[in-house]
């Protein structure tokens, strides 16, 4: 919808103040959002969907979504501290080659090892005694 103003019509929006390169237009969360969606048009969705389909999970499977390659800082560095080399303890950080891990919960086998029976234990390679 448009406002006829002064015999035009103008849209129901304006801008009011400057818009310097240093301010920040878009919060850093929708940066990020878009540039996911970015990279899932990238033909990663339907990768997922295919390797999902060739492992038979189930949509009633519990699946966890982690992130692995981060590091925490367990180091207390005090107020004053050198911010290019170290972190406020509790600080995660993201490396370069960070992944993405995808857990199936229901499907995983939570069993213990259990030993050999007495004499089932044939090894291919017997032990040497020196």
């Amino acid at each position: 919808m448009y406002v006829i103003v002064g015999g035009s019509y103008d849209p129901p929006f304006f801008m009011h103040g400057s818009l310097d390169p240093e301010e920040n237009v878009m919060e850093d969360e929708v940066i990020s959002r878009r540039k996911a969606i970015a990279v899932c048009n990238q033909g990663v969705v339907e990768q997922l969907y295919d390797v999902i389909a060739q492992l038979g999970w189930d949509c009633y499977d519990e699946v966890d979504v982690e992130i692995g390659g981060t590091s925490v800082s367990g180091i207390d560095v005090g107020e004053e501290y050198n911010k290019k080399w170290q972190s406020p303890i509790g600080t995660r950080k993201y490396n370069k080659d960070a992944f993405i891990i995808i857990k199936n919960q229901s499907r995983r086998d939570l069993t213990k090892s259990q030993p050999f029976p007495e004499g089932e234990f044939k090894p291919a390679h017997p032990l040497i005694e020196k």
